[in-house]
């Protein structure tokens, strides 16, 4: 029998036609719903339509599958994305077909649309050039693959919108028996121009890493250049937003607000350095952002794989995802402002289900760290915060310049002193379960570890 998974991010128009589909197939025995955080009501529509909705551990459409993966219960998984209409009724079995007559280990939709611009002019011709024996594949970023659960569990799946050709090419390394089929016409979402430039980054990042792994490519200046790019991009995410317009904004710290405990204090347990962070963490009299390039240097030659990994295993703390999602459907853009490490505060971004992350940006030189930081400048404001050059409250007034909104439509979540600013700015500041005497002072209301309080509390604001 198979498993379909579905993941899904605010699809409510189209998701249950793809999962009565699904359910409608002789062969499917589940249909698991994978939710990224919807704010549009689609893991209710997904429940009336028949399916198992999951919540994703992690913001992406990869983490999403991989999710999906370890639900199955079935020896074969097919995936379809939750945006697509007019597909013919025996689409799934089309699709899993090679694998249950045993001709195939992993199966690529072929379908009748135009290839659209990024598989046209990113990813064919680097596939032509590194993985000349895929050139058959006319699909190669298609989201309609199906494969064995023993040869998708062990693969590590991108996060974005490189997962799909990804999943392609690990299935090529592992020695799968590939086969491509038809399944008819299908209608798909389009994407925006500036979503289709992600797209083409995530692709290409996502071919030349598996060409490097099979000795196809040098990956040094691949990396180097990479690192270059995150860093000029990170702030970019800062004021990059969908299209609509933005009314009220929801600033959140990370440690001890989103997450139970410090993020540099679980990274220097798992790297043996806590006796050098100690002597910076908390120290008096220093600026906070000498204190900042202080902490970073202590996890000089920490690779980055940890920095990831403790991010995701730290604990949320209790309605932190309930709160933000809940937050999104009230209107409200959701983002993590924190003095920590961009690349801890994106994968915490990710489980929560927040839209962007403010942090300063640690340097990392062929995946390890240099110990060396670049604050965030979006922290930095002329005429900003009389009392701190690098401030979360800075960060606040350029979110406010941008979308032409007032503190006064902004919510803040904070529970340590470089908060304080931010909530005392903020329409209404919340300290959560407060670290010091003065952050409950400088705050409009104090909650507890359960987040969940803060929804009751935005009744109360303008807007």
């Amino acid at each position: 029998m198979v498993s379909v998974v579905i993941p899904v991010l605010n699809e409510s128009a189209t998701v249950r036609s793809v999962v009565e589909l699904a359910r409608a197939s002789p062969s499917v025995s589940e249909v698991i719903v994978v939710d990224d955080g919807s704010i549009d009501g689609t893991p209710r529509v997904a429940r009336e339509a028949g399916a198992r909705v999951i919540t994703s551990t992690l913001l992406g459409k990869g983490a999403s599958m991989e999710d999906g993966i370890r639900a199955a219960t079935n020896d074969v998984v097919a995936f379809l994305d939750g945006d697509l209409s007019e597909l013919a009724p025996d689409l799934v079995e089309r699709l899993v077909e090679p694998i249950l007559e045993d001709r195939a280990d992993f199966v690529k939709a072929r379908f009748s649309r135009r290839a659209g611009r990024v598989t046209i002019l990113t990813a064919r011709p680097l596939l032509d050039a590194f993985f000349p024996e895929l050139a058959r594949i006319e699909q190669p970023l298609g989201g309609l693959v199906a494969g064995r659960r023993s040869l998708l569990v062990e693969m590590s799946l991108e996060l974005d919108y490189g997962v799909d050709v990804g999943l392609l090419l690990d299935a090529l390394a592992a020695g799968a028996r590939i086969e491509q089929v038809d399944v008819g016409f299908i209608e798909h979402a389009s994407h925006p121009l500036e979503v289709l430039g992600d797209m083409a980054r995530e692709v290409v990042r996502t071919i030349l890493r598996r060409a490097s792994r099979r000795g196809r490519l040098d990956l040094l200046h691949m990396t180097e250049a990479e690192e270059e790019e995150r860093h000029a991009r990170a702030e970019m995410a800062l004021f990059a937003v969908e299209d609509r317009s933005v009314e009220r904004l929801a600033l959140f710290d990370m440690d001890g607000t989103l997450v139970d405990g410090r993020f540099a204090v679980h990274l220097a347990e798992r790297s043996g350095v806590r006796d050098r962070l100690d002597e910076w963490l908390d120290r008096p009299g220093v600026d906070p952002s000498e204190r900042s390039r202080r902490i970073a240097s202590v996890f000089s030659g920490v690779p980055r794989a940890v920095f990831e990994e403790t991010a995701r295993l730290m604990p949320l703390l209790p309605g932190a995802v309930d709160t933000v999602v809940g937050l999104r459907r009230r209107g409200f853009r959701v983002g993590i402002v924190s003095d920590s490490f961009h690349t801890a505060t994106e994968i915490v971004r990710r489980r929560v289900f927040a839209e962007f992350s403010v942090a300063h940006l640690m340097r990392f030189r062929a995946g390890v760290a240099t110990g060396e930081i670049t604050v965030s400048p979006a922290m930095i404001l002329d005429g900003g915060c009389p009392e701190h050059p690098v401030c979360k409250r800075n960060a606040l007034q350029r979110l406010c310049g941008h979308h032409g909104i007032g503190p006064a439509h902004v919510l803040a979540a904070g529970d340590g002193i470089p908060d304080i600013c931010m909530l005392r700015e903020a329409g209404l500041g919340i300290a959560v379960d407060p670290k010091a005497p003065e952050v409950a002072e400088a705050a409009d209301h104090v909650v507890g570890f359960d987040l969940r309080r803060i929804l009751d509390l935005v009744a109360r604001m303008p807007g």
